[in-house]
């Protein structure tokens, strides 16, 4: 393993810790409460010697730039280091992890007839990873001060980590439950049929939820799960007019995605049958949106919302606008014309390319088929462009 890249991961990820911070009190600021943007420079600084280490390390990373004339030498701004689409994640190995090094891989989704993308790690870089994830996991899920992660009963509806070992799904779920509250109940109540599928236990969902017990458990739930689990999980309730109320602060993090595992549902479909079935404002629904090739993820949220903080209170002022996916500071997304490969203006729909400086042992920029609507220094999630490769959280989730 290269003691550069060692390096430039160990100042990232200090750099994260710094950056990922909840927010705690009335002095935070910015959006969704807390300041958390880096300078550009820094940005920057850090993008240009990650693509000269990416460009030294990894060959086959290496052969694309040059292929496109876009070397070190000639790169002086972050926004110019050539992105690598997701698809070559599936023929080549765009790692700069020596393969005796490896110690995990993580599949993109799909058909299981389709080769699935591979993002190689060690336990160098699981550590980065994991460092990106629970920071920016934490700081979107525990977003104010009514509501604590590791004070609430987690419920995830997918397989457990030994069953999907090559998801970065599950293994994101299992590092924050674990973070979160390290001796908690396995909370993963899906399975892995016999075709490769995921199934959920819908009966063992409902005795956790417990709504049947004489003296529930007050602590709020966190529910955790991609679209169509929810959606089986909804069906299930509704074939028994079971209309649950969760505890008060109970919040659900849907993961989007069906890929004919489900009907598909619009969104905001999908999230008021939630909040009428599971007994919960749609304000504490979030979604994340992730893939396998990436080591940090977005988070939406409802543009315009403002959580303001006085001593142990908090108040919502609500906003019924746009909802908006944010990276983390390590992370930068830009909405790309296909037709011209620049940016597009604010407000304009394009394929959304990914920055992710916790990509320190593979690829940094990643140029993904997901469509998006620019939005200040986040984008609105569009769905798969026309004739892109099926993918997502379906058959088993990135």
């Amino acid at each position: 393993m290269s003691q550069e890249l060692s390096d430039l991961a160990a100042r990232l990820r200090q750099s994260m810790l710094s950056q990922g911070r909840v927010p705690r009190g009335p002095d935070s600021k910015g959006e969704n409460g807390g300041s958390y943007n880096p300078p550009r420079q820094e940005f920057d600084s850090f993008a240009l010697e990650l693509f000269a280490l990416q460009f030294k390390y990894n060959g086959a990373y290496r052969t694309i730039c040059q292929a496109r004339g876009l070397t070190p030498d000639v790169v002086e701004h972050w926004t110019r280091i050539p992105a690598v689409p997701t698809t070559a994640f599936k023929e080549l190995e765009l790692s700069c992890i020596p393969s005796k090094a490896r110690t995990a891989v993580f599949h993109s989704s799909g058909t299981t007839e389709r080769k699935p993308s591979r993002h190689f790690h060690s336990a160098e870089s699981l550590h980065i990873y994991e460092t990106a994830l629970w920071q920016w996991f934490q700081r979107n899920v525990q977003s104010d001060l009514r509501f604590t992660i590791c004070d609430s009963r987690w419920i995830c509806l997918t397989p457990p980590p030994e069953q999907a070992p090559h998801s970065s799904l599950v293994h994101m779920f299992e590092t924050a439950r674990s973070r979160a509250c390290e001796n908690a109940d396995h909370p993963f109540f899906g399975a892995v049929a016999a075709d490769g599928s995921w199934v959920l236990d819908s009966d063992a969902v409902l005795t956790a939820l417990s709504p049947g017990l004489k003296t529930p458990d007050p602590r709020p739930c966190l529910l955790l799960g991609t679209a169509f689990s929810f959606v089986h999980l909804l069906d299930f309730l509704g074939q028994r007019d079971l209309r649950l109320q969760l505890p008060t602060g109970s919040r659900v993090m849907e993961t989007g995605g069906y890929k004919n595992r489900s009907r598909a549902l619009p969104k905001e479909e999908l999230h008021t049958l939630v909040a009428e079935w599971l007994g919960i404002p749609t304000e504490n629904i979030l979604c994340e949106y992730g893939m396998s090739e990436l080591s940090s993820q977005a988070y939406d949220h409802v543009a315009g919302d403002e959580w303001q903080v006085t001593g142990n209170a908090v108040s919502r002022h609500p906003s019924p606008v746009t909802r908006r996916f944010r990276f983390p500071p390590w992370a930068r997304a830009q909405i790309i014309s296909p037709e011209t490969g620049r940016e597009v203006a604010e407000g304009e729909t394009g394929l959304i390319r990914v920055f992710d400086l916790a990509n320190v042992f593979s690829v940094m920029a990643v140029q993904t088929e997901d469509l998006g609507v620019r939005r200040g220094d986040g984008f609105e999630l569009i769905g798969r462009a026309q004739l892109a490769e099926p993918r997502g959280c379906s058959l088993a989730s990135a």
